[in-house]
């Protein structure tokens, strides 16, 4: 699939465009803002801005004036950023303080139900607000990759944890992410749901973007896509996007 008739080209951070927690590679780095000279290009994550900065936009090393193409969606798509000589929130849905303490309240209470416990070494915040999302990671949020890659690699304790939870607090969206998280965000608030705010800023039809991600499967965190009409490309790794990037660029 050719990204050549596509005004915008979109793709997940995490597993897609780098390794999870790591920053972008040079090569890829380097496709990127190639396409961004004749695409505008929108990257989406359940993370939030300050891990864009680590992961994605530190790895650039140009000036950023050509980041007028680029547009951030942090936390699930709740937000939206824009580059204003600074990167400016289009909008933010942020939760309120008693939304947020009802999910966290539920957490601890899931989380001591399956048996969870707080490990002797954890890396950052365990449990992150990020203000239009909660995050639960089990290791913390800054645990190197190779703890996460063996931590819950079936899912299967995180599964058992969203199980507890989606009959106690239906009104939100609970989603597996990335290798150690769980995402919280409002009922109906996901990657699709920015992806839509997206055409909305953009006056664009589904049929002019195309996304790339390695979770577009039920249960997966960019299975909300799908709904929007979009075209959606999987991949496995970042190998296979750096594949399609050197097709795309060489097209635009």
């Amino acid at each position: 699939m050719t990204a050549y008739s596509k005004q915008v080209i979109i793709f997940s951070l995490n597993g897609t465009l780098t390794s999870n927690g790591q920053s972008i590679d040079p090569e890829t780095a380097e496709m990127l803002m190639t396409l961004l000279d004749s695409k505008k290009v929108a990257v989406v994550s359940g993370c939030g801005m300050p891990r864009f900065e680590v992961q994605l936009l530190k790895g650039f090393g140009v000036s950023p004036d050509r980041f007028a193409n680029l547009f951030l969606l942090p936390a699930s798509g709740t937000k939206l950023l824009t580059w204003k000589g600074a990167w400016v929130e289009t909008y933010s849905l942020h939760l309120t303080p008693q939304q947020k303490e009802e999910i966290m309240v539920a957490l601890n209470v899931a989380l001591r139900k399956v048996g969870w416990s707080k490990p002797a070494v954890s890396y950052g915040t365990i449990i992150q607000d990020r203000g239009s999302q909660i995050t639960f990671s089990g290791l913390g949020e800054n645990a190197p990759i190779e703890l996460k890659a063996v931590w819950d690699p079936e899912r299967s304790l995180r599964e058992k944890i969203v199980a507890e939870l989606q009959t106690k607090i239906p009104s939100y969206d609970i989603r597996i992410g990335g290798m150690t998280s769980i995402d919280f965000t409002k009922r109906g608030v996901n990657k699709g749901y920015g992806i839509r705010k997206l055409e909305e800023l953009l006056k664009l039809e589904p049929e002019t973007m195309i996304f790339v991600g390695d979770g577009i499967y039920s249960g997966g965190n960019d299975f909300p896509v799908k709904a929007t009409g979009i075209d959606c490309v999987p991949v496995k790794s970042v190998l296979e996007t750096k594949e399609l990037l050197k097709t795309w660029v060489v097209a635009s």
